[in-house]
C-alpha cells in the first residue's frame, strides 16, 4: 500500500508541475489554485508512503514518477518534442524506478 501512495503523490507531482507552467509564473488564478492544492496532496501522499519505506528508495521513486509523468505529459498537452533522445531517457528513468521499486521491496 505505501508504493501506491508514493506513485499517487508522484502523479500529483505531475500535475503541480503542469499548473504550475500554466499558472503563467502563478499569475493564473485556476492554474495556481491547482497548483498549490496538487503539491500539497503529493506532500501528503509521499508523507503518508514513507512511513513504511525507507526515505531513499520512497523519494527517489517519488520524483522519479513525477519527472517521467510530467515529461509525457507535456509532449502531450504542450507540443514538446518527442524524439527518439526523449523518450529513451525517460525510458531508462522509468525503468530506474521500477528497479528501485523492487530492490525496496
Amino acid at each position: 500500500m505505501s508504493w501506491v501512495l508514493i506513485l499517487v503523490g508522484g502523479a500529483f507531482e505531475t500535475v503541480w508541475a503542469l499548473a504550475l507552467k500554466r499558472s503563467d509564473g502563478l499569475t493564473q488564478l485556476g492554474p495556481s489554485v491547482i497548483f498549490l492544492v496538487a503539491m500539497v496532496l503529493s506532500m501528503i501522499f509521499l508523507a503518508l508512503g514513507l512511513k513504511s519505506i525507507s526515505v531513499g528508495a520512497g523519494y527517489a521513486v517519488w520524483t522519479g514518477t513525477g519527472a517521467v509523468g510530467t515529461a509525457l505529459a507535456a509532449m502531450i498537452l504542450f507540443g514538446e518534442s518527442a524524439s527518439v533522445w526523449r523518450i529513451l531517457p525517460i525510458g531508462l528513468i522509468a525503468a530506474g524506478i521500477v528497479w528501485l521499486a523492487l530492490a525496496e521491496g
